[in-house]
């Protein structure tokens, strides 16, 4: 039996008992996404958006749990231990909600924040529509795969001109007896809220895995919605995921995805202007070492006009890695005064490491303002000969510049202790990070 065969198998076994079984739209809907998986099969090289990272070898990969797997209570314990501030904790162990984990506390009105499963079980009209425009957008095999398994994620709601102050936390471990987990998360941000939301999977095991998440963001008129995404998943894991976003006019979105860990990661990330007058940061950092490989592709449709983007990606690649950023910003006829920026930097840190930046602009307006660049370089010489004639050792100095480069991105960050944790993260995984620490206290 062939790979995508038994994985119709497996959902024909699985589709009685997933949330939503008995309403019907979400059964049709989940059968029409195994038949287009099936008929697509795993992306190739032959496919554009998946030229670097050809998914082929899963048609024999074997997913595996054995291995080891952290302790889910205490990895929680110490991800609350490290905030500030409470926070509203909605917590994830193998790909289904664990309320003994979750710490949501106290909400304002007008807010909804519960596993989707939940949702599914007891949906009104509203709810309903919501969750079945999103299980219904487009997407490719993978994200199709997605919508046929998907048994769980966030469903978050934020009421009309509801202001969420503390963050929200999504927390997704890994579990002991899983060997994949598809994850369908839905953030509707209605006109004039505002909220922070962190999506984090940490590296709870070693386990050969595969974590494949579908988010979806509906910002309404006004809305101001921070999202940031922190990939930290053990080296044998395959990470796939899509961000789609959609903002209403004047609506403001901040995304912001930090990719450090996974033996390949896959980042898919969208938004579109359906109003006029809206913004949109899309802000990345990836770093990759060994043999492994991480994949933006990035794509922010201006469909209406007076509309901004900003896009800054920044790489660190070790070892025999690669890193790719596919990034694409389209201009539609009638987004006339639209003001793009796009720009991809990666640092090579190694001989052997890769590094692929594509930044496309698509003009169809006249009266725009839009810009795009990309640099591939190494440490610069001049640089490292002045912090050693400053007194520092030439290991000292290499960090230093390697963490200043990153710095950029981290900067871009609004909340502090959202930056301190993405900063925390990143020193975890960089050479000499207890050397690297002390030396950053001294320079403060």
């Amino acid at each position: 039996m062939s790979a995508v065969a038994s994985w119709v198998a497996d959902f024909e076994a699985r589709a009685p008992a997933l949330p939503g079984a008995s309403l019907p739209w979400l059964a049709g809907l989940r059968r029409r996404a195994i038949e287009r998986f099936a008929a697509a099969g795993w992306p190739t090289r032959r496919m554009e958006n998946w030229h670097h990272t050809s998914l082929a070898f899963l048609e024999e990969h074997v997913f595996s749990a054995a291995g080891t797997h952290a302790d889910p209570a205490a990895l929680v314990a110490r991800l609350r231990a490290g905030e500030t501030a409470p926070g509203h904790w909605l917590v994830f162990v193998a790909g289904r909600h664990a309320p003994a984990l979750s710490a949501i506390g106290a909400l304002p009105g007008g807010v909804t924040l519960i596993g989707l499963a939940a949702a599914l079980a007891r949906p009104d009209d509203a709810t309903a529509s919501a969750i079945e425009h999103a299980f219904g957008g487009s997407g490719d095999s993978p994200a199709a795969l997605n919508a046929a398994f998907a048994a769980d994620g966030a469903f978050v709601k934020i009421g009309r001109g509801v202001a969420v102050e503390e963050t929200i936390h999504l927390v997704f471990i890994a579990g002991a007896d899983e060997t994949h987990r598809h994850l369908r998360n839905l953030v509707v941000a209605e006109a004039g809220s505002r909220a922070t939301i962190v999506e984090h999977y940490p590296d709870s095991g070693d386990a050969a895995t595969l974590t494949n998440v579908v988010t979806r963001i509906e910002a309404g008129a006004d809305a101001q919605v921070s999202h940031l995404k922190l990939q930290q998943e053990g080296e044998q894991t395959i990470h796939i995921a899509r961000l789609d976003a959609r903002q209403a006019r004047g609506a403001v979105l901040a995304s912001h995805s930090l990719s450090f860990g996974a033996r390949l990661a896959r980042h898919d990330i969208g938004t579109r202007f359906d109003g006029d007058g809206g913004e949109v940061l899309l802000n990345g950092l990836y770093h990759v070492d060994g043999r492994r490989h991480v994949d933006h592709q990035t794509c922010i449709e201006h469909a209406q006009p007076r509309c901004s983007s900003r896009e800054f990606y920044r790489g660190l690649v070790d070892g025999s890695a690669r890193g790719v950023f596919a990034g694409r910003i389209i201009v539609a006829p009638d987004a006339q005064r639209s003001d793009a920026m796009q720009r991809c930097d990666n640092l090579l840190l190694s001989r052997q490491a890769e590094a692929d930046a594509r930044p496309e602009l698509e003009i169809y307006a006249d009266d725009v303002k839009c810009a795009h660049g990309a640099t591939v370089g190494q440490i610069d010489d001049d640089s490292l000969f002045y912090l050693r004639s400053r007194g520092l050792d030439a290991l000292h100095a290499r960090h230093l510049l390697t963490y200043a480069f990153a710095a950029e991105a981290l900067a871009r960050i609004e909340l502090p202790t959202l930056r301190q944790r993405a900063r925390a993260a990143l020193l975890a995984r960089l050479p000499g990070a207890d050397a690297m620490g002390e030396l950053l206290e001294e320079l403060a």
